[in-house]
């Protein structure tokens, strides 16, 4: 995550505020005592989703109104965090990695585990990394502050593990680290058992924000001047409205994208079982929707999707994919593949490799098997050899690979909407996003400028294509 680069008070931070008394006490807190007292300091690093980022976005928030002070680098911090991903060993190795680094070169520092690692291992944590001194799932991020006094107190074991299915998990305020796009947690959350995943033993059960908090919260964004909004959730499309208005994710979707000011809503990550039609009429007749769709399928063969637990069969993921392709706007259509889960023989792989060229995704997001504590997957045999395993990776990322490369080439010619996010000083190049959430890099006549086009929308005509991006020329 970016850090702050200079001291920063609180109004100079890009907050969002949820209402209630919480504005008035930041005002209080950047006036008063507190800020007389030397400023504490803070590190965090992130690992895993844009979940995870936008609930590091919400303890930056909480941490900088308490008083504390954003740095670069842990060696520079009084109190470090990693927010944690457990959704495969390899990014929760890199966060016990990480502590290791520090068991004997942090003295005087203190640490916390955050997300979905801390919910997963709980107290345990302590007896792995003796010098972290708080645990807290993402349930308990409104209850920082008073975890922070608990800290400061010195407590050496603060644990916030709670899952409170009645909470939705905003925090008064949050840091926003883009200035044109922000994150926005609709559903926090699973009510699947996908055989492999752990989520719903870190995130708990599924429980929705009232439509009114959402459509109040993209006002809000709107008037700050966001024009691009992303729903959150781990499972986004199983939204339902717990007020009367009893909103379905369709209905929700759609009304987002009506917020004057918001010009894109983008939405991850949903699950086939409850993406319905309504999702895809929404996203046909309302431009503000971005025609980009990201649906995990995991697997091609009807006997690993019933091994996974996924609840629903090729056949009817296939159907989905056909609303899209119905539709009058171009759909990308992008998805997570698991290779090497347990009993998958190579003609399962086959069918997945299969699926690919029938769907002709736009990319994919492709991941071996990791065995995860508490899944019904741990306890299957028939597991596969790393070896085999990472063969299968590399075979089905270069297959796609192939796809991409025409997919791409589709495009070339054609003039594309970009919201422009960054210059490349070293190529010349401005950096774009269009709607189908691909990375256009571009040129324009006029003489370069590192402030004159971010944040702004220009068409941009295609005139070259990558596997994984798009090259062109600004033509407004």
């Amino acid at each position: 995550m970016k850090a702050l680069n200079a001291p920063t008070r609180v109004v100079d931070l890009i907050l969002t505020c949820l209402g209630g008394p919480a504005c008035q006490c930041v005002e209080a807190r950047a006036v008063g005592p507190r800020y007389n007292r030397k400023v504490k300091t803070f590190y965090i690093e992130t690992f895993g989703c844009q979940m995870n980022a936008h609930d590091s976005e919400k303890v930056v928030g909480t941490l900088v109104t308490e008083g504390y002070q954003q740095v670069e680098t842990p060696e520079e911090a009084e109190l470090v965090f990693y927010n944690t991903c457990s959704i495969r060993d390899k990014a929760e190795q890199k966060v016990f990695h990480r502590l290791q680094q520090f068991q004997r070169d942090g003295k005087g520092k203190k640490f916390a585990v955050l997300g979905c690692v801390a919910q997963q291992e709980g107290e345990k944590i302590f007896e792995k990394a003796p010098h972290v001194s708080m645990v807290c799932g993402s349930a308990s991020y409104n209850q920082l502050p008073q975890m922070l006094v608990q800290l400061d107190a010195g407590n050496k074991r603060v644990t916030g593990l709670s899952l409170d299915t009645d909470q939705t998990f905003e925090t008064p305020l949050t840091r926003r680290d883009n200035p044109h796009r922000a994150f926005l947690t609709i559903i926090e959350g699973c009510d699947k058992s996908c055989a492999y995943c752990v989520v719903p033993f870190t995130r708990g059960p599924e429980r929705s924000r009232t439509s009114a908090s959402v459509i109040a919260e993209s006002r809000k964004l709107a008037e700050m001047g966001y024009s691009e909004i992303m729903l959150l959730g781990q499972n986004v499309n199983s939204y339902r409205d717990p007020s009367p208005a009893a909103w379905d994710f369709a209905k929700l979707l759609d009304e987002v994208g009506r917020v004057p000011g918001i010009r894109r809503v983008r939405f991850t990550t949903s699950h086939p079982r409850d993406f319905v039609q309504p999702i895809m009429e929404a996203i046909d007749s309302n431009p503000s929707l971005c025609n980009h769709v990201h649906l995990p399928v995991q697997s091609g063969s009807d006997r690993m999707l019933e091994a996974m637990r996924r609840l629903y069969t090729r056949e009817e993921y296939l159907q989905r994919i056909a609303w899209m392709k119905a539709c009058r706007r171009e759909i990308a259509i992008t998805t997570d593949v698991i290779v090497g889960f347990p009993g998958e023989t190579d003609e399962d792989f086959q069918t997945t490799l299969a699926l690919l060229d029938e769907v002709e995704y736009d990319s994919v997001f492709s991941f071996k098997y990791s065995r995860r504590p508490n899944t019904h997957a741990l306890a299957l045999d028939d597991q596969i050899p790393e070896e085999e395993k990472t063969r299968r990776l590399a075979v089905l990322q270069e297959h796609q690979r192939q796809i991409q490369i025409r997919r791409n080439a589709s495009y070339v010619g054609r003039v594309e909407e970009c919201l422009v996010e960054g210059f490349n000083k070293a190529t010349g190049q401005w950096i774009g996003r269009t709607s189908q959430h691909k990375t256009l890099n571009f040129v324009r006549a006029a003489a370069p400028s590192a402030e004159d086009l971010l944040g702004r929308y220009v068409d941009v005509r295609v005139t070259r294509s990558g596997p994984n991006s798009l090259a062109g020329e600004c033509v407004n």
